[in-house]
Parts: structure tokens; C-alpha cells; sequence
């Protein structure tokens, strides 16, 4: 089970009703954020997330929309009484840039650990699997999927057939085995049926691509940019490394997802939710995010 939330859905500058675009996914009590632009402790804030909980920070790019949050977010971070260390994630560059701006914030009650990421690749934390990918924006720039790796369904019926006592039976089911009454006791005699992994993609600030949809293949849930709406704006979008809703959508039926959102509107665009048209033509499910919206992937 994740817990997901997008704190802000805006791009380019934050405005009196829509914080900066990034994404807040919550799993066994500890949370991993995507990028940080300015407020982004006040978004959290607003959508009740504990700053306390985060854990792991991954960046997707050095624009300021997406990172200038950042010394702000670890001052509040800190008087929330967050003490645990936070890992950092981020592309080539990152740790001289991350030093900078976090020269206003120099002494902090917890430590901070910056890595830098390059090509493509897998990071595991906190019984997550991190999965990134380069895209195709000005600058460097990475996206992201999320995946729980679930364990098989366990069978009581079988559990109960070998003898396996009750308070045994988590062990066989987190993959270890046991011994009963001296029989060895593997978590193969006790499930039945794969589960699906659960996953979640998150793509932002660049422009489509036909590897976008291998990467987000089979996501409960992909969350993706479209600065506007109209198939008008594709030549401009294009040119400045972004997309559309239709474009999106494009990503999200060819992938196989099952649901969309859409995130990292323009400024210009005061209403999302009214230019879906073109975008459900092509993926129904799609909805236009809103800040602080949430949803349990399970």
C-alpha cells in the first residue's frame, strides 16, 4: 500500500491559488518527495503531511520551479523535529548545486546525503524500488516510477494443513523459512497466486517520446505534465521541452496505466479541468490534479 499525494500542480511559478508541482508518496510510516520548488513546506503543510515522515528526496532537474524550495523545506523539516537523516537524490551537478543553496540553512538537526544519478537505473529504499530514466527537457532531467514489490498471497488453509503455528506465519510470509516439528517449512508451501506489483510513474518537463510509455508501462497510476490542453500548443510546447494533456494521455494509453494525472499546468491555464476534451479522447481515466489531492494505491 502507497499513499500518494500531489502537494502542488503548478509549473513555472507558484500563484495564490496553485503550489509548485511535486509528488509526496507515503509507505510503512516513511515518505519520498519529487522535486522541491519554492513553498513546497507550506504545500505539504496544507495537504497535512508530516515533514517528519520524509525520508528521500528526488530531484528531477535544476529549473528553480523545481528545487529553489529546498532550504526552506529542510528549515521547516527541522522545527517539525524531524532528527532522521534525508538521502537526497539528484542529476549530475547536484551536490555543488544543493551545497549552494543550502548555504542559508547551515547547521540542521538532522544529516543531509546528496547523490548524484546519471543514464538509467534502480534505487531501493524503505522496501520501494526507485526507477529513473533520462528525458528529453533544456537541461538534465530525470523521471521517476515508484513500485511495491507484494508478496505472494499466503493461504491459511494450507498454513494450517503443515501445522504452522499462528505466530510463525508472518515470517513465511515475508520470504523466510521455518521449521515445525522438525520439518523445514518453505513460504512456497504456504501461497497460492502472484500479486501484481503496484506502481506509480511521475513525469515531468519534457517533451514526448515513444520510451516514456515503456518506462510507465502497466502504472496504477501515472502522473504526468501537460502545460496546456490545447493540441495548438504542441509546436510551442514542444520547443520550451514540455507537453500537452493529449500528449500525456498518449503516454498513459500506450503504457497500459490504469488511471491519469495530469500535473505542471502554466500559469495561464486557470482551469485544467476544462480542457480535458482531447486527453479523455485518447485515455479516459484522466483527471486534471489539484492540489493536495490524494489516493491509496493498494
Amino acid at each position: 500500500m502507497i499513499d500518494i499525494c500531489l502537494p502542488g500542480t503548478g509549473g513555472m511559478k507558484p500563484l495564490p491559488n496553485r503550489f509548485l508541482t511535486g509528488l509526496w508518496a507515503e509507505h510503512k510510516g516513511k515518505a519520498l518527495l519529487i522535486d522541491c520548488g519554492e513553498g513546497m513546506q507550506i504545500a505539504l503543510a496544507k495537504a497535512g503531511l508530516s515533514l517528519a515522515r520524509l525520508d528521500t528526496l528526488f530531484i528531477t532537474h535544476f529549473h528553480a520551479d523545481h528545487i529553489a524550495g529546498l532550504p526552506g523545506l529542510l528549515l521547516s523539516a527541522g522545527n517539525y523535529g524531524k532528527s532522521s537523516p534525508l538521502v537526497i537524490y539528484a542529476p549530475k551537478g547536484g551536490r555543488e548545486i544543493i551545497q549552494r543553496l543550502c548555504c542559508i540553512c547551515p547547521e540542521l538537526p538532522f544529516d543531509v546525503s546528496v547523490h548524484e544519478i546519471s543514464g538509467s537505473g534502480t534505487i531501493f529504499r524503505n522496501d520501494l524500488e526507485i526507477s529513473f530514466m533520462p528525458v528529453r527537457h533544456r537541461i538534465d532531467c530525470y523521471c521517476y516510477s515508484i513500485t511495491e514489490r507484494r508478496p505472494p498471497v499466503f493461504s491459511p488453509a494450507k498454513a494450517d494443513k503443515l501445522g504452522v503455528p499462528l505466530n510463525m506465519r508472518s515470517v513465511l510470509h515475508k520470504g523466510q523459512s521455518i521449521e515445525v516439528n522438525g520439518s523445514i517449512i518453505t513460504p512456497e508451501m504456504v501461497t497460492e497466486g502472484e500479486r501484481q506489483p503496484l506502481k506509480i510513474t511521475y513525469i515531468t518537463d519534457t517533451v514526448y517520446f515513444e520510451d516514456l510509455a515503456a518506462f510507465a508501462a502497466d502504472s496504477d497510476l501515472l502522473i504526468s505534465e501537460g502545460m496546456y490542453g490545447e493540441d495548438e500548443y504542441i509546436p510551442k510546447m514542444t520547443e520550451k521541452g514540455h507537453m500537452v494533456f493529449s500528449q500525456s494521455a498518449e503516454i498513459a494509453a500506450h503504457s497500459h496505466s490504469k488511471e491519469l494525472w495530469l500535473t505542471h499546468f502554466s500559469p495561464a491555464l486557470t482551469a485544467p479541468e476544462e480542457h480535458l476534451e482531447a486527453a479523455k479522447a485518447i485515455f479516459e481515466n484522466t483527471l486534471a490534479g489539484i492540489d493536495g489531492i490524494k489516493k491509496t494505491i493498494s
